[in-house]
């Protein structure tokens, strides 16, 4: 009995000097005595009997997130703010009820994050990207800790994920930029700029030669921003740059369905099929360049029809219809008699009608330029 006694006795006086080697940190504290209250507290958890002492290690980090906030004293303590967040976060390991914590209102983890975020900002504001980068990081850390603790009611902290992002991005490390972007994307955020994050990470994977996180980042981007422009044409893009015409002539029709009224898209297709239809070479052209070449001159008459001041629909218009004559002239032209011979007469009439078949294409090819001297002809020197 009197052994127990005797180490209860002891144990008491041992956390009476436990309270009065705090007490002393927390008024060198209050006094803002930061340098003294940082050699107290210090002393203090460095000793293997305070390991669970978890007051001792809460006044640490609200003596370290002081210092971190004092620029002076700062510069000769490397990584405060860290200090401070990992000593608070040993405190909450120790007790956790955190009454000490809350009776503060959570401040000092508060500003940690906040001092993180003002930093990293500053930096930012001053193209310090490599720098800014590594304090966002570090506020998002503290950020996903108060949420896992359900001390906050912010679960995915956007606007710091995104400056964690773009601050990679700047600062020449675009594999992070994509992780973090790809939160963001994955959440499916709105947004004002947002969007940008999509065709970032759309296009990024793109060029990793990833095409499966391409395609999810393109139908992400198209499910949140349906009316943005940017999917279709990325996807037009793409198909364009392989072999299947049909593949890209198919997405063009399914576009146009889908935007009745976008000229420059309807341009852009009947461009498309004049181009893969017709070869000065005729042996070189499709077996259905006829029916691609009548198409793309269908639709840019339908381009006019919206936009009758788009110049280059008329000068399209008029490259078909005089190039259709140059075929026909050179078909006129094949009908030759046979060596020391005559044509016969009903050569000569085929070989008339063809040239008057291509005068009438050259005829019509005439307004169409005319249209485009009428829209150029006064303006000078013109921009690409």
């Amino acid at each position: 009995m009197k052994k127990v006694l005797l180490t209860t006795l002891l144990a008491v006086a041992g956390l009476g000097l436990f309270a009065q080697k705090v007490d002393k940190a927390k008024e060198l504290l209050k006094a803002n005595k930061l340098k003294e209250a940082k050699t107290e507290i210090d002393n203090f958890t460095a000793d293997a009997k305070n390991a669970k002492a978890a007051e001792g290690f809460y006044v640490k980090g609200k003596t370290y997130a002081a210092i971190a906030n004092d620029s002076v004293i700062a510069a000769t303590v490397p990584d405060a703010r860290w200090t401070a967040f990992e000593s608070l976060k040993k405190y909450v390991e120790l007790d956790d009820k955190i009454v000490s914590l809350m009776i503060d209102n959570y401040k000092p983890i508060m500003d940690v994050y906040q001092g993180y975020y003002k930093v990293g900002a500053a930096e930012f504001n001053q193209n310090k990207f490599p720098e800014a980068h590594v304090n966002f990081k570090n506020c998002l850390a503290v950020s996903e800790y108060m949420a896992s603790k359900n001390w906050t009611n912010i679960k995915l902290d956007t606007t710091v994920i995104l400056y964690t992002g773009i601050s990679a991005e700047k600062g020449g490390k675009p594999d992070e930029a994509a992780m973090y972007y790809g939160r963001l994307a994955d959440a499916k955020v709105q947004g004002e700029g947002m969007v940008e994050i999509y065709k970032w990470l759309t296009d990024y994977h793109a060029r990793k030669k990833d095409d499966a996180n391409m395609k999810k980042y393109l139908s992400l981007g198209k499910e949140v921003y349906p009316k943005d422009p940017f999917w279709n044409v990325y996807e037009l893009d793409n198909l364009r740059e392989g072999t299947d015409k049909n593949a890209l002539f198919t997405k063009y029709e399914q576009v146009v369905a889908e935007n009745p009224t976008d000229f420059a898209v309807l341009y852009n297709y009947a461009v498309e099929l004049y181009t893969a239809g017709y070869a000065t070479e005729v042996s070189q052209r499709p077996a259905n360049s006829v029916e691609m070449i009548a198409k793309s001159e269908t639709n840019m008459k339908k381009v006019i029809e919206m936009k009758n001041d788009y110049t280059n629909a008329y000068l399209v218009l008029g490259q078909i219809a005089y190039n259709r004559g140059v075929d026909i002239n050179n078909d006129m032209k094949a009908i030759r008699p046979p060596a020391g011979g005559k044509l016969k007469p009903e050569e000569l009439k085929k070989k008339d009608d063809l040239r008057k078949a291509a005068m009438v294409k050259f005829d019509e090819a005439i307004p169409h330029f005319e249209k485009v001297d009428q829209l150029l002809g006064d303006k000078g020197k013109l921009k690409m």
